[in-house]
């Protein structure tokens, strides 16, 4: 595994690079395996294979009770393909990088169970939509991450050192509306939903603009005016269409609708009174 890839390099294999579904590749019977470890049910996985010109190929494995998405591809790694390329880190749903879209659904693998989302012993595993595929199931963050600095999601001293700490009470208004939209870990799950981001390369996405808000509303900040100007161009906040499919998708429960409506209304007041 280098920088969170899982991937070993051996010779590539013909057989996924025919049509969908082409390929299947059956599992060998480990000789450990005893009555206990017998799985009941075989299931067909397709996984994407290749670059952004790629296809389907399809493996056979067993389904074990309380198995996830994360753990069936490190099975299909190990005994079936080990070229299989995948993102992965902390296994626990705190990181975000095993983000995938399974059966058409942007989702933690490391958090979606096989059982809840295999429809009659299939299941299909894709890279996220919306970003360049550098292979198999791994995907270039770069276009994600480019548009966070481009909606300045990042902090700006609005003080010195001289300045005493600001005190801002957990009760405050401002203080709550940050508690609303900080959770964010920047996997890239609501951007793939998003089909604004699909059509409108300019678009900044949900999860930037999420960050904006939560800054917005730090009293410490010090690039409020800079940042407003950021996200009010035509691919800020006034491109999005308010579907919500950002708020249905997010893991952590966030709502980036919201958080894009709350930018706004900051845009038309500064505009009101003359700072835009």
């Amino acid at each position: 595994m280098v920088d969170g890839i899982a991937s070993t390099e051996t010779k590539h294999r013909d057989s996924h690079a025919g049509e969908r579904g082409k390929a299947v590749f059956s599992p060998p019977i480990p000789a450990y395996h005893d009555a206990m470890e017998t799985p009941s049910q075989i299931l067909k996985v397709t996984v994407w294979r290749g670059g952004e010109a790629g296809d389907f190929a399809t493996y056979e494995v067993p389904l074990k009770a309380g198995q996830t998405v994360l753990d069936l591809l490190g099975r299909i790694q190990r005994e079936l393909e080990p070229s299989l390329a995948y993102r992965y880190s902390c296994r626990a749903g705190v990181c975000g990088s095993c983000a995938m879209t399974v059966n058409g659904r942007p989702r933690w693998t490391c958090r979606t169970l096989v059982s809840e989302v295999e429809e009659q012993g299939n299941l299909e595993i894709a890279p996220l939509a919306n970003l360049p595929v550098i292979k198999d199931l791994v995907t270039d963050m770069t276009p994600f991450f480019e548009k966070w600095q481009k909606a300045k999601g990042r902090f700006y001293p609005g003080d010195t050192e001289k300045d005493r700490f600001a005190r801002i009470r957990p009760d405050d208004p401002k203080r709550k509306a940050i508690d609303a939209a900080i959770e964010c870990i920047g996997c890239g799950v609501c951007f793939s939903a998003c089909d604004v981001v699909k059509w409108n390369d300019d678009y900044l996405g949900p999860a930037a603009l999420n960050r904006a808000w939560s800054l917005t509303n730090d009293v410490r900040d010090g690039g409020q005016l800079e940042r407003l100007r950021a996200v009010a161009g035509s691919g800020g906040c006034r491109a999005c269409h308010s579907q919500q499919s950002c708020a249905e998708h997010c893991p952590k429960g966030l709502n980036p609708t919201a958080a894009i409506a709350g930018l706004k209304r900051e845009i038309f007041k500064a505009a009101l009174g003359g700072k835009l």
